[in-house]
């Protein structure tokens, strides 16, 4: 007769853990990699026109000219634009066919403009330190080019270590979106990351 009430405990234990309520390697990989903070995509900001020496000696911009999708001649600096000289960046033939299909019809009309390069890919959990309710877990991973510009300004062989803070509500265990007390959001992560060996 003692069995039932047992295996009644047992049942209900069971049933009333949620898989977030332990913070696993996997959980902290699933729910890292499902923030949009890290699908989010690297955009990088292409500047056509009249920019300054420091902007032209970028080391994207000497990529860029490297591959031969942008030229420039020297240019009268206007005001507030330093340091000079100043260069009128154009796209080549070859520019124009790399960043064409990358725009929309209304931003090719524009001096400026975002090109989606790259996207992160989560290679792994180091480790995870918990402390109660906080956890720093942290993690390497690698961006992956979306396109042959993507490809020429980041390189899928480097690897990045970020360490991100995670906090376990009612519901489970959540990466930190805002860092009010104490570990470091998952933008913040990324922004620091550091090469990994």
């Amino acid at each position: 007769m003692r069995k039932k009430p047992l295996v009644s405990l047992a049942a209900f234990v069971l049933l009333s853990c949620s898989p977030r309520d332990f913070l696993s390697r996997r959980l902290a990989a699933d729910l890292i990699a499902a923030s949009d903070g890290f699908k989010a995509q690297q955009q990088f900001v292409l500047q056509t026109g009249i920019v300054s020496n420091r902007e032209y000696l970028s080391p994207e911009y000497l990529v860029l000219q490297h591959h031969g999708w942008i030229s420039a001649t020297t240019a009268p600096c206007s005001a507030g634009l330093a340091p000079s000289p100043c260069w009128d960046i154009l796209l080549t033939p070859s520019g124009v066919d790399a960043v064409r299909a990358r725009i929309t019809p209304q931003e090719a009309t524009r001096s400026s403009f975002a090109i989606p390069a790259a996207k992160r890919e989560l290679l792994e959990i180091v480790g995870i330190s918990k402390q109660g309710n906080a956890a720093d877990v942290e993690f390497t991973w690698k961006w992956i080019p979306l396109n042959e510009i993507g490809a020429a300004l980041y390189s899928s062989d480097l690897h990045y270590k970020s360490i991100v803070g995670f906090r376990n509500f009612d519901d489970g265990w959540r990466v930190i979106a805002t860092a009010p007390h104490s570990g470091q959001t998952l933008e913040d992560a990324l922004k620091n990351a550091e090469p990994a060996p």
